[in-house]
């Protein structure tokens, strides 16, 4: 095999495969978008990355990504993301979403799950179904609260069912459940949902019903129902974001998770390391008249994304929300910094055994609110979102692998992108193929320094993009080649049920 010829071969870098454990100096040799070669490589590619002195892992795997855009993705790439996903919100139609995003051209590998929000939206408001961003269509409908607060009965509980399953057969790949959003919800409809989950062999991506510190509809009690739907029907319940639906006592979520997880009981979870979340101006929770008392915040912690306007009280938040109840805001609900009091809870969430790192990615958007889906690279100094959406992954490892040493490299590397891949396979046999740095498996692969990889984004400047991704292949084309974006590249395949 001296003479051999590949499409591209990557030199001399740390290989870390963290299904086998394989670490070693080596280089890797990719043919037709898949891995074919590793190890010392005679051969020669028709296009040569030099990895000396990087480390060479598989790309990561994003559960979590509201984006879903050309400006999302080019920031993800540089968060060494190679798959993002709409798993928490889903999309619905499925089919249309799909088709939409094969036109437009991604740069990373993308899918979706089918929207059960989206589903109760159109079975019990007047707003039809449509494509399009899910958060939006969740603000849209903002004014009708029949959706989001009332029980449904046997028959619209069947059409919902009926609007998933379609999603489920156009290949979503999981249901999407983001109960707070509809938290008037029953238990019946919850479990014929999850039941559908169990029987199609999907999961299901769930954000809890609740995140209040104090009983009733705690998070604890959140915790509780989502145990016992996986339980009582067989479902893998996969956590949203732990981080930020536990109130403030993250740890003893987590101990409640692990002892269901102890009991054989297929749960999962996620988180992102950030104290900070965000959402849409018009979710439910935010009008509860009790919001201080059950979150122990005040209003001022919600902050308009586009603006930087804090709230005063729960009158301008209802004005806001009237106004425009998709507008993005940011919700401060830990201080987690070095001395601060929710720093061990954060790492509770960030450290959970097996649980997986995904971002929560927001849309970019302008001034005045809109969203931008623009090819301008460098992303303009106008748009905002969330520095989550620029920097999790790099941030995790900045923090948490090689400052404070609290995961090690080859298990950091395993939460964010084997643990995503385990979690879909399921739904997915192809994941089988990411997620891993072995012969077989797609060339989805991050090269990088793990000695500068780091988040440069903050809230004051949240589309800096991370630093010390070197090159990132996706499909085995390189949409990072020496630290630059090839803005032409548009490689990424979709992830589908077939």
């Amino acid at each position: 095999m001296s003479g051999a010829i590949y499409d591209l071969v990557i030199r001399g870098g740390r290989v870390m495969d963290p299904e086998t454990g394989f670490e070693a100096l080596a280089d890797v040799a990719i043919e037709g978008g898949s891995i074919v070669a590793l190890g010392e490589v005679p051969g020669r590619g028709r296009q040569e990355l030099d990895a000396a002195g990087l480390v060479v892992a598989p790309g990561f795997i994003d559960l979590h990504a509201h984006g879903q855009s050309l400006p999302a993705d080019r920031m993800q790439a540089f968060d060494g993301v190679t798959t993002t996903l709409e798993m928490e919100a889903g999309v619905l139609p499925v089919a249309p979403w799909y088709e939409a995003q094969a036109r437009a051209g991604r740069t990373l590998n993308y899918g979706a799950a089918a929207a059960w929000i989206i589903a109760r939206r159109a079975v019990m408001s007047d707003v039809a179904l449509s494509p399009g961003a899910p958060l939006k269509q969740m603000g849209a409908a903002a004014k009708d609260r029949r959706w989001s607060d009332e029980i449904a009965d046997p028959s619209e509980v069947q059409e919902i069912i009926a609007l998933i399953s379609q999603g489920l057969e156009e290949g979503a790949i999981g249901i999407g459940i983001p109960n707070a959003y509809a938290s008037g919800s029953g238990v019946k409809e919850m479990s014929a949902v999850c039941q559908l989950a169990a029987d199609q062999g999907v999961a299901t991506y769930t954000h809890v019903a609740y995140d209040a510190n104090i009983d009733p509809q705690s998070a604890t009690e959140a915790y509780i129902r989502l145990i016992g739907y996986a339980g009582a029907t067989g479902a893998h319940m996969h956590i949203c974001h732990l981080n930020s639906t536990s109130g403030t006592d993250i740890q003893g979520a987590a101990q409640l998770i692990r002892k269901a997880q102890a009991q054989g009981l297929p749960i999962t979870v996620e988180a992102y390391p950030w104290g900070t979340g965000s959402t849409v101006i018009g979710a439910s929770f935010y009008s509860d008249p009790k919001f201080p008392e059950k979150t122990g915040r005040r209003y001022d912690s919600l902050q308009l994304v586009a603006s930087g306007y804090r709230m005063k009280d729960r009158e301008d938040v209802l004005a806001h929300a009237a106004r425009d109840p998709s507008a993005l805001v940011l919700t401060h609900f830990l201080q987690a910094g070095p001395g601060d009091p929710h720093q061990a809870e954060l790492d509770a969430a960030i450290t959970f055994p097996g649980g997986a790192i995904a971002s929560d990615a927001m849309p970019w958007v302008d001034a005045a609110g809109a969203t931008w889906e623009g090819a301008d690279w460098p992303l303009p100094e106008r748009l905002f979102s969330h520095p989550r959406s620029s920097g999790t992954f790099a941030r995790f490892f900045r923090h948490y692998v090689r400052e404070r040493a609290l995961v090690p490299l080859m298990e950091g590397i395993a939460k964010c992108s084997l643990i995503p891949a385990q979690i879909l396979q399921g739904a997915v046999p192809d994941m089988a193929k990411k997620g891993r740095l072995q012969v077989g498996c797609d060339a989805d692969i991050l090269v990088f320094d793990p000695q500068s990889f780091g988040e440069k984004a903050d809230f004051l400047q949240m589309n800096a993009r991370s630093e010390g991704v070197e090159h990132l292949l996706v499909n085995g084309v390189p949409v990072i080649a020496a630290g630059l974006l090839r803005t032409e590249a548009r490689p990424g395949q979709p992830i589908r049920r077939v």
